[in-house]
């Protein structure tokens, strides 16, 4: 027995050496790729020396003797702490992740070939100012630069990712950076599925129904549009749902991921300082990394710093010493999905006004990593390119012997945003800000300005004109061979919003709704906020002057004014009423949450389980309202929809008749849902949380999702490269946490505001800034997570454009000299 239980010591012993040593081997190879930012380099490609100085924070201060060389070393930075994702995203854009990725992807890389993004920025190439293709050439010659000392000095494939996937790299060109642009349009733009969502609806509802649960934003109607079974030939089919499935790296978000930000600012006569003040939080999917990469260039113009995107050389939010940026998505229309009629006789012709035309035909072929080629037939019409039903659920609105195309501004082949933003960087006030918006073609944006005199909001972006005779208005899909319902080229760039030092002194937008123009002026039918407006105005009003401090305040805020305004409706008949019930009885787990809901004030902290409670209670509601009205169609309202539960339970135009459930005999009134809805949702949340609602923690449950995209389901190594924490904040408040919706964990943090920047133009380098991860993409970088803990706490790091600050602290200097 002793020799048997020697042999098993010695074998254990033997298998933790050989484990000990093969994890010291994996990440010793893995390890090669971390950069020295200490390390000195002699390269092709720059005109003088270049120095890229890392703070403590490894945000790199870029200085050169010409911008070429700026830009040279911008490329050489991002491609030495994000080249995997720059990767990534560039095979995205080209439709290729299949190649390494193999099936999982290649519903994905199909429809990415038909939007053909990546051949119309290759043509978008000319298209760009001399200056910006400059820019363009510098930074792939410096991205390239890395990619050759990797090559040759075997930098341990350049990021771990490459050990277990494609390691081959091809070389980096200024198409790469236009497409990446025109992906993140792809990413911002929901009015197709918009479209479609109104299109099923309406299909099921009469129209005063459909306008309760897509109701319209405040600030003006718009006159009865037809529904949609009146518009198409019928009869539609029924729908066979083939979704594109949730993927971390599909460019394909729900419409509720589709894009959020904050952006607000204040004249200096509105800032105790007496500088204006500029702040700005886009809202983004959450991922390791994070979408942007923090940087300050040193121009011929002067210096700027802030957020740049991996694989763009353009710090695309941010400030200067004169003038500071940013971006809120601006919701504009910029979409429309049209039926097109196939000509029976000849499957390669549509019908068009002037009778039967050929599609504009191209074969594709997909390269599936272990598995067969897939050639796909890519057809485009004057209208845009063809979709398949098979995504969208394109299906569900398109008759037989039909097919769905898309118009988008994006898919442009002289698209000019890039420029833009190149010239934005290097405007020196909110006038040259403003011109420069004038070459921005998608994704559409509100552009927020602030200089040392005033400030300024200008919607970029182009803005479809469509006849006042539209069908639809651009809600829905219509037919494309009527000439009403075709495009009729842009507006002019002055027709977009533009507001300059208004009266009040303060601009901001979360979202909402810009201006009230009649169609086909109008920008939009469709906002992305009508609820964190109310809590912003709420905050400014407070004050009469503000501060930095106060600016931050209101970013950080996770007071939630839907809860505000909901609960007293919802629960207006269940308060305080009846006798205490028995306890371990489910009425008294009710007057218990009810209890506790009284004596909160909407505040959606972690650390308590009141907000828990209402999301919790408000989702059971809502499915309870629409679930027998749109069956398994209610799905695609997994986010509630705060005007549509207030119309109800207002009776606005007859709204309350959602809360009689039709199958039943009984005539329910609001409050019997109201009560059932919360019982449901206390039912779930004790089995899922316990009996003890005081110890439920609404943190527990909304853990912001910062996932990597390649690795962050692989068994083991997703606990090492996903980054998970506890945070406040919902959907309706200011410092945003969307919920997942569905799914087993509904109230994960899945996308929020990915970058924060606060500027005061008093003392622009008292300016702060924050992004929700760190600067490196490598997992074992100590910069990887480094801001994130600091992300959630509320706190931000100094932005300054002072050389000898970066200096006093750098973590290192890369040197770059001429070979």
């Amino acid at each position: 027995m002793i020799v048997v239980f020697r042999w098993l010591l010695r074998i254990f012993t033997g298998m933790v050496v050989l484990a000990l040593g093969a994890a010291l081997i994996g990440y010793y190879f893995l390890s090669r790729s971390l950069p020295d930012y200490d390390e000195s380099f002699r390269l092709d490609g720059i005109e003088g020396p270049v120095e890229i100085v890392r703070n403590d924070a490894n945000v790199p201060h870029i200085f050169g003797k010409s911008d070429r060389d700026v830009f040279f070393a911008l490329g050489f930075a991002h491609a030495q702490d994000r080249l995997w994702q720059m990767v990534t995203l560039r095979r995205t854009a080209q439709g290729r992740l299949s190649e390494v990725f193999g099936e999982r992807t290649l519903k994905i890389d199909e429809l990415m070939r038909r939007y053909d993004l990546y051949n119309l920025a290759q043509q978008s190439v000319e298209a760009q100012d001399a200056e910006t293709l400059d820019a363009l050439d510098a930074y792939s010659r410096g991205v390239n630069a890395w990619i050759e000392q990797v090559n040759a000095e075997a930098r341990g494939r350049g990021a771990p990712e490459f050990f277990l996937f494609s390691n081959e790299i091809a070389v980096w060109r200024p198409a790469d950076s236009i497409a990446l642009v025109k992906l993140m349009a792809l990413q911002l733009s929901t009015h197709l599925q918009s479209e479609v969502l109104r299109a099923r609806v309406s299909l099921l509802l009469p129209d005063a129904r459909v306008a309760d649960i897509l109701a319209d934003a405040p600030g003006g109607g718009v006159t009865a549009l037809p529904d949609y079974a009146s518009l198409v030939p019928g009869p539609l089919p029924a729908l066979r749902r083939a979704a594109l499935a949730e993927d971390p790296l599909s460019p394909f978000h729900p419409k509720a991921r589709g894009g959020a930000s904050n952006a607000w600012a204040a004249v200096p006569g509105r800032s105790a300082a007496g500088g204006s003040l500029l702040a700005n939080d886009p809202h983004l999917a959450f991922a390791a990394p994070t979408t942007f990469y923090l940087a300050r260039l040193q121009l011929s113009t002067g210096g700027v710093i802030g957020a740049t995107l991996p694989g763009v050389p353009a710090v695309l939010l941010g400030r200067s010493n004169r003038l500071g940026w940013g971006l809120t998505s601006a919701y504009m229309d910029d979409q429309d999905i049209h039926i097109e009629e196939v000509n029976p006789d000849n499957r390669e012709e549509y019908r068009t006004p002037d009778g039967w035309k050929r599609f504009e035909t191209r074969r594709s072929i997909i390269t599936v990593k272990d598995g067969q080629p897939l050639t796909v037939t890519l057809r485009w019409t004057d209208n845009g390119p063809v979709l398949p039903g098979s995504h969208y659920d394109l299906a569900a609105v398109t008759p037989p012997g039909h097919v769905a195309s898309l118009s988008w501004t994006a898919l442009s082949a002289a698209d000019t945003s890039i420029s833009a933003a190149m010239r934005l960087m290097r405007a020196q006030d909110i006038a040259q800000a403003i011109e420069a918006g004038r070459l921005f073609v998608a994704p559409a944006q509100n552009l927020m300005l602030a200089d040392l005199s005033g400030i300024a909001l200008q919607t970029v972006g182009a803005m479809p004109r469509r006849d006042p005779a539209h069908q639809s208005q651009g809600r829905m899909p219509t037919p494309g061979w009527l000439a009403e319902n075709r495009w009729q080229g842009v507006f002019p760039y002055d027709d977009n919003l533009r507001v300059v030092n208004p009266e009040s002194g303060i601009l901001g937008n979360t979202n909402n709704k810009t201006l009230d123009r009649p169609f086909p002026r109008h920008v939009s039918h469709d906002w992305g906020d009508t609820q964190r407006i109310q809590r912003w105005l709420a905050l400014m009003k407070t004050r009469e002057v503000h501060t930095r401090e106060s600016f931050i305040e209101a970013q950080l805020d996770t007071v939630s004014p839907t809860a505000r305004n909901l609960l007293p409706l919802v629960a207006a008949d269940l308060w305080f009423t009846g006798e205490a019930a028995p306890e371990g009885t489910p009425e008294r787990l009710r007057q218990r949450a009810l209890t506790i809901l009284a004596e909160w004030n909407g505040e959606m902290n972690e650390h308590l389980p009141e907000p828990l409670i209402y999301m919790a209670w408000v989702r059971a509601l809502q499915d309870r309202l629409i679930r027998d009205e749109l069956g398994p169609l209610a799905d695609d309202f997994a986010h509630v929809q705060p005007d549509f539960i207030e119309r109800v339970y207002r009776d606005t135009n007859g709204a309350a008749v959602w809360c009689d459930i039709i199958q039943s005999a009984a005539i329910e009134t609001c409050t019997d849902i109201a009560r059932m809805a919360l019982d449901d949702a206390l039912i779930d949340l004790t089995e899922s949380r316990g009996a003890n609602i005081e110890s439920w923690r609404w943190g527990d449950a909304h853990q912001a999702t910062h996932d990597h995209q390649t690795l962050g389901r692989a068994a083991v190594l997703r606990y090492f490269v996903n980054i998970r924490q506890s945070t406040s904040g919902g959907d309706q408040t200011l410092m945003r946490g969307l919920t997942r919706g569905s799914g087993a964990e509904p109230y994960e943090n899945v996308a929020g505001a990915v970058y924060r920047g606060v500027y005061d133009f008093a003392d622009p380098d008292s300016s702060v800034f924050i992004t929700s991860t760190g600067q490196s993409g490598h997992p074992l970088s100590r910069f990887y997570d480094n801001l994130g803990e600091l992300w959630r706490r509320g706190e931000y790091i100094p932005m300054s454009l002072d050389p000898a600050l970066a200096r006093a602290a750098a973590v290192g200097i890369t040197r770059l000299e001429p070979r």
